[in-house]
């Protein structure tokens, strides 16, 4: 038997989920080391996992599969395609640099609400929810996926309402009541999806008789599985609301705001860069590959939706003060990008989605990661608050500059050649959704250069007066983030060779090829 690779890279942060909550509460500085060591551990893992990985191979790869609630016909099947395998290790590569950010995040205070935080449960969090994002990617039985996709709110839950951010303009009290509010709503919104999807998987598995999704799949392709129109299009919307929430796209994106402006900045990292992937990627893996016909009758709506999402999620980050919400409406901003390429139904805006999903991630882990230093530094989210931070913090105002200019998706930084080819992807098919789309992009010049100019230009502030520039720590967080950014800019090649022959699939689950230019015979 080969060794279980995807397990083996799922397993190991959760042991050190495990191992970090067992250390003794006094041995704080240990619970963190151990935490960063199994996050590290898990990247060479994963590291291993896209080494191996043939691009030109078969669809799902470094395959296991298992007898696990026979009675049921649930199997413990793990495969990734070339999507899953890029998200996993995007996952891998994050984590230690979320843990590395988040160093002091959870070390004693003293307040009115609490006078303690628990460090290694914090820790032992991050490893728990990077465990379950990482098995997600690579479930390929539907009940599995379900499981995963539900379980793993509750850890960040946890470290929405247990941990968050504690620079908040109404004190103390008001903070805490913000937190739980923020937990509170994240948790209803995704399970309220997760319900509504539990009732399709069900249905799925009656109509398949199997969870499996590549049998499922293989008996779409050859007729033995023939469903009506009504309950494919049932089942589709089943599946899709659970992955639009988890996205988010409007209209259900509410929750993150809320989610993102209460946790602390690495926990905000987490939630956008890592868990909301799992919604964008299952859109892929199961709602194009289970119900084809039904993700072409949706196109026209989904992609609506998304284009609201662009000009919406855009229009209210240019209006933010708050440093962190003005992140995370533009989040959900990129994730009507991303949508938009998946539902185009062409080959660049597939390609351009995935590559959006891991420069999203890079990028806004950068950006949220600079602005979390410098929150934690003068003890408030509110852009007025700020001013002239370039002239004291020279290099921290350099690297959430890079950070800005990445969000915006500048020529040479790695989020211009996804956002690029989601955008030649849809005009090609849907020119008139492609024009409007553009919008996005004007907007989001706009709040990324007022926020640098409001915080980092002008006159000093006397409250940043005396601010310290990046640590040590926190440059080892943020250069290797720039440096990739730059490094995928001029050269996607590594990654687009490995993802596009998963969209090649699933452009024919779909039974789609793209549309060919029209183009002028010659004279």
């Amino acid at each position: 038997m080969s060794f279980p690779l995807l397990t083996a890279t799922a397993a190991v942060p959760a042991i050190g989920a495990i191992v970090t909550a067992a250390v003794p509460a006094a041995r704080r500085t240990a619970a963190k080391w151990i935490a960063l060591a199994f996050s590290l551990a898990t990247l060479v893992l994963a590291a291993i996992a896209l080494v191996r990985f043939e691009p030109g191979g078969a669809r799902y790869q470094l395959t296991e599969s298992h007898a696990w609630i026979s009675d049921f016909g649930v199997r413990y099947e793990l495969g990734v395609d070339g999507i899953g395998v890029s998200l996993m290790a995007l996952t891998a590569l994050l984590i230690p640099f979320v843990i590395a950010a988040g160093w002091h995040d959870a070390d004693p205070v003293e307040t009115k609400s609490s006078r303690w935080r628990p460090t290694q449960g914090f820790f032992a969090l991050i490893l728990m929810v990077e465990a379950m994002v990482i098995l997600s990617f690579e479930a390929t039985d539907v009940f599995l996926f379900y499981i995963l996709f539900e379980a793993m709110l509750i850890p960040v839950y946890f470290l929405i309402g247990g941990f968050g951010d504690r620079a908040h303009a109404g004190g103390d009290e008001a903070g805490a009541t913000q937190r739980s509010y923020a937990a509170v709503k994240f948790l209803l919104y995704n399970l309220a999806g997760g319900l509504i999807m539990l009732a399709a998987v069900i249905g799925l598995f009656v109509q398949a008789g199997t969870f499996s999704l590549t049998e499922i799949a293989a008996a779409r392709a050859d007729g033995t599985l023939d469903m009506s129109t009504g309950m494919e299009r049932w089942l589709f919307l089943g599946f899709f609301l659970a992955f639009a929430i988890k996205a988010p796209l409007w209209p259900v994106h509410t929750w993150l705001p809320n989610a993102m402006g209460e946790a602390t900045a690495p926990v905000a990292v987490l939630i956008t860069a890592v868990v909301d992937k799992v919604g964008t990627f299952a859109m892929l893996r199961f709602c194009l590959q289970l119900f084809p016909e039904a993700s072409k009758w949706a196109t026209p709506v989904v992609l609506v939706l998304a284009l609201i999402s662009i000009v919406y999620g855009a229009l209210l980050a240019v209006g933010q003060r708050d440093i962190k919400r003005l992140i995370a409406y533009a989040s959900i901003s990129h994730f009507g990008f991303i949508i938009m390429g998946i539902f185009a139904m062409t080959s660049q805006g597939q390609s351009g989605a995935t590559l959006y999903m891991i420069n999203h991630g890079i990028s806004t882990a950068a950006l949220l990661l600079v602005a979390g230093f410098l929150i934690s530094r003068r003890g408030s989210r509110l852009i007025s608050d700020y001013g002239g931070v370039q002239k004291v913090a020279p290099v921290l105002a350099g690297t959430f500059l890079i950070g800005g200019l990445a969000t915006l998706s500048l020529p040479g930084l790695a989020p211009f050649v996804s956002e690029f080819l989601v955008l030649v992807g849809t005009f090609s098919r849907y020119p008139v959704i492609g024009i409007i789309a553009t919008i996005g992009i004007v907007l989001a010049a706009l709040y990324v250069l007022v926020l640098y100019q409001r915080t980092m230009t002008g006159p000093v502030n006397e409250s940043v007066r005396h601010m310290p520039d990046l640590k040590l720590r926190e440059l080892a967080v943020v250069t290797p983030l720039i440096a990739l950014l730059l490094f995928l800019g001029v050269y996607p090649k590594p990654l687009t060779d490995i993802v596009n022959p998963a969209v090649e699939h699933t452009m024919s689950d779909v039974h789609k090829s793209d549309p060919k230019p029209e183009v002028e015979a010659a004279p």
